[in-house]
């Protein structure tokens, strides 16, 4: 598994479903799996947001950035994440923050977009 060298940049889980960020090869850069159990079908993206200010970050790249598909069936736990990294672009280096991360599904029948999971990590921004 091409993740497993990411293992120490994991904050916490302890559920078998829900959502795992990890560091890419520097800071700001990020990649994630998501577990459910539900039966979904559709794409699945991140929102994230800043925690004291509740201010949204990278709102203009995060969600097409960190879609992906996912095909649930009932009592199957699946797990869907990003191929490649996205960027979270407010911060910097060596300064890490408190970061809201919700993962969002669009279902396939075109159904209204609903929220699937959120959960708080720390991140840094990218530094250009």
């Amino acid at each position: 598994d091409q993740r497993t060298h990411f293992l120490d940049s994991v904050k916490s889980t302890t559920a078998s479903t829900g959502l795992m960020l990890y560091s890419d090869f520097q800071g700001g850069l990020y990649q994630y799996d998501f577990w459910t159990d539900k039966h979904i079908t559709g794409k699945v993206y991140l929102k994230a947001f800043e925690v004291t200010e509740n201010t949204p970050l990278s709102t203009d790249r995060l969600p097409a950035a960190s879609l992906t598909d996912v095909i649930s069936w009932r009592d199957t736990l699946v797990l869907c994440g990003t191929e490649r990294h996205f960027t979270i672009y407010e911060g910097d280096w060596g300064k890490p923050y408190a970061a809201r991360f919700e993962v969002w599904l669009k279902p396939a029948d075109g159904s209204r977009e609903r929220k699937l999971y959120e959960s708080i990590w720390q991140i840094e921004g990218w530094q250009r």
